[in-house]
């Protein structure tokens, strides 16, 4: 049961937010939010002393906003949420809505361990501004985690979330993947819009665009480094046209790239690839973001993209313990795994 103050809370974020959803409703024809596109998940910038660093933020999202993103993702795996207080999750998701361009989404974070704990975090999250939350799979009792409590937890935040909810799945940090079965019963829901997923698993994304393929739900790829198999993974033939065959892409619908916040121009190059049919350069390229997204998010994690972040002229900066800094070692590695690429 959500106690009385959890009530007040959800009333209020429903008060606030139930005008604007409305009216995406009205204007989409009863269609669901449409998050189609790339997103930079934007990392958080702490200082010498572990602080959160709002002006580096800032600067960072002036620079970012320059590139054809459709939007931003806040307070996801590379913005160190589990690492910030919850005033410091809302307060990062405030000035990141007060420095971004008017015209871009902001996806917010707002998983949290149990259902009650969301709840809230979503609803706060629609206050400051988010557009729609992005929901990471609770995990520390992952062992009881089964669809049926799955389904219930995402049930209950979407049934009382002012604004779109996207299912996240991450099994490399939560040791648990959001089952098939559950994310096909989610995709009914009229206020779950989509999964970003970032397993790596391409088959299961097909199987998850296939079975879902009635539904009004929409896939991210969770990382560059599977971008375009995720947006060939639904590839269809319409027929030929004019003596040649026309295509249309049924698979993702866009992606949330770490690498992003380094080489947004080339991320955003090879959507723009796959969704005109230039096959053969979108391959190209692909190729050439393998290694480099490798190293930002595996190898290295959020130590060696905010390492790169610093190359390129972004701030990087330290991460919160008990995250630590990549020694020289591993930097040299870090920086070939670029340079050998043609991108530093």
């Amino acid at each position: 049961m959500l106690g009385p103050k959890v009530w007040s809370s959800v009333r209020r974020g429903l008060s606030r937010a139930l005008s604007r959803t409305m009216g995406s409703w009205a204007s989409g024809e009863g269609r669901k939010m449409d998050i189609s596109g790339i997103y930079p998940p934007v990392t958080t910038p702490f200082t010498a002393t572990a602080e959160v660093d709002y002006g580096k933020l800032e600067e960072n999202l002036h620079k970012l906003g320059t590139f054809p993103f459709r939007g931003f993702v806040v307070q996801g795996s590379n913005g160190e949420f589990p690492f910030l207080t919850s005033s410091e999750r809302l307060e990062v998701v405030s000035r990141v809505r007060q420095a971004m361009p008017k015209d871009k989404l902001l996806l917010a974070g707002s998983g949290c361990e149990s259902t009650q704990a969301t709840v809230e975090m979503t609803v706060s999250m629609a206050q400051v501004g988010a557009d729609a939350v992005m929901v990471v799979t609770p995990c520390y009792y992952r062992g009881r985690m089964s669809s049926a409590a799955l389904i219930h937890h995402y049930t209950k935040v979407a049934d009382l979330s002012p604004i779109p909810v996207v299912l996240y799945s991450v099994p490399a940090n939560t040791g648990l993947d959001l089952p098939v079965d559950a994310v096909v019963t989610l995709s009914q829901h009229p206020n779950i819009v989509g999964i970003k997923d970032s397993g790596g698993d391409v088959t299961r994304i097909g199987l998850i665009v296939h079975k879902t393929r009635r539904q009004d739900f929409q896939v991210l790829a969770g990382s560059a480094g599977f971008l375009l198999a995720s947006y060939a993974v639904g590839l269809m033939s319409q027929g030929a046209i004019g003596g040649a065959w026309g295509c249309q892409l049924a698979g993702a619908v866009g992606g949330v790239c770490a690498l992003a916040n380094v080489l947004g121009a080339q991320v955003c190059q090879l959507e723009r690839l796959c969704l005109t049919g230039q096959w053969e350069d979108a391959q190209k390229l692909q190729h050439r973001l393998i290694e480099p997204n490798t190293a930002v998010t595996w190898r290295f994690g959020i130590p060696g993209l905010k390492k790169t972040m610093d190359w390129f002229g972004y701030y990087g900066g330290p991460c919160r313990a008990p995250l630590q800094e990549l020694n020289p070692a591993q930097e040299e590695v870090l920086r070939l795994d670029f340079t050998s690429n043609g991108w530093l």
